[in-house]
């Protein structure tokens, strides 16, 4: 069984001096994960690539950095983010083309030195995704992607995200501890630790045992998803207001939650079942991430890379006053 969980990193870009801070960091998040000095160099070379064509682009914009699993150790993802005008995609694609007039290497240039890349532009701003593994040993990039931040880059985050894999079955959670900080982050923690002892018990006891294991915390909302694609179906728990939407196409349908607060009281906790919901999208988001959001108002995001359509989300929608996460899941078979 896999257990991923990992916090998003924004490093800001607005002048030329910070693509060398992006790059030092992202080279040394390469180191922690195992790379060794080539592929931590190939790393730390996109990271420049990336920042440099944000500035060029857009003037400014952010990197996000994240540790992600793979079968045979920790890979690196990469986002490029901007809010300017658009691109496009197949003239930029083009090994020395360059917006800003000097010598680029080309969109076409960073996808082949990435294992998995994938681009959303439009009228909105950009998002560029790229991840690395490492070179040595068979990786599986896993169709999963979210956007998870601390309010104003705090050390501490009350929001908190798991996602369980045990062949083709899949278990899926967003915890939202009351507020903000501290206090916060020790209720969803709590509450996840429960979780991955566990993931794929019946969502009730599961729900159970978190509430046990948050009590004497804050307490907070949870959302529990737990997918069989063998079965093609789903069965969704929801404990306050963690947003939780399938996607079938560009059409969502929301899944309904309970009133309360785990860790505290609730009155009632009722699973629900969802049938055929293979190729779906499974989007869960705390409410630090406004509800208004439309996927058919962003023609072909739906057929994007989950973590770029995560960063899209959050770019947009995020409200600027609490931790948010936005979670997106592929609901397709994992084990192939």
């Amino acid at each position: 069984m896999t257990i991923l969980a990992s916090r998003t990193l924004v490093l800001p870009l607005e002048e030329a001096s910070q693509v060398g801070h992006a790059r030092r960091t992202a080279h040394r998040l390469a180191e922690q994960q195992g790379f060794d000095a080539e592929d931590a160099g190939r790393v730390a070379l996109l990271a420049t690539e990336l920042c440099s064509n944000v500035l060029k682009h857009a003037q400014r914009g952010e990197l996000h950095l994240r540790a992600v699993p793979g079968a045979s150790g920790g890979g690196i993802e990469l986002l490029a983010v901007d809010r300017a005008q658009g691109f496009d995609t197949g003239t930029c694609m083009t090994d020395g083309f360059s917006t800003g007039g000097t010598q680029g290497i080309g969109l076409g240039a960073i996808a082949r030195l990435a294992q998995v890349f994938d681009v959303h532009t439009d009228e909105r701003g950009s998002v560029i995704l790229a991840r690395l593994y490492r070179r040595k040993g068979e990786h599986t990039d896993l169709r999963i992607g979210v956007s998870h931040h601390a309010l104003h880059d705090d050390p501490a985050c009350g929001d908190t995200w798991q996602v369980a894999i045990d062949g083709n079955c899949l278990s899926a959670l967003v915890i939202d501890g009351l507020g903000h900080g501290p206090e916060a982050e020790a209720a969803a923690q709590a509450g996840a630790q429960a979780f991955g002892a566990a993931p794929f018990i019946d969502p009730t006891l599961l729900l159970e045992r978190m509430h046990q294991a948050m009590n004497g915390t804050r307490g907070g909302a949870v959302a529990i998803a737990q997918h069989n694609a063998d079965s093609q179906r789903l069965v969704f728990l929801g404990i306050g207001n963690i947003g939780t939407n399938l996607v079938d196409g560009v059409k969502a349908r929301g899944l309904a939650s309970h009133p309360g607060i785990v860790g505290s009281q609730y009155r009632k906790a009722q699973a629900f079942d969802y049938a055929q919901v293979n190729g779906n999208l499974l989007i869960m988001y705390s409410d630090g991430l406004q509800s208004r959001w439309k996927l058919e108002d962003y023609p072909g995001l739906v057929h994007r890379h989950p973590a770029v359509i995560a960063t899209v989300l959050h770019r947009d929608f995020c409200r600027g006053r609490d931790d948010v996460t936005v979670l997106v899941v592929d609901l397709e078979p994992i084990d192939g």
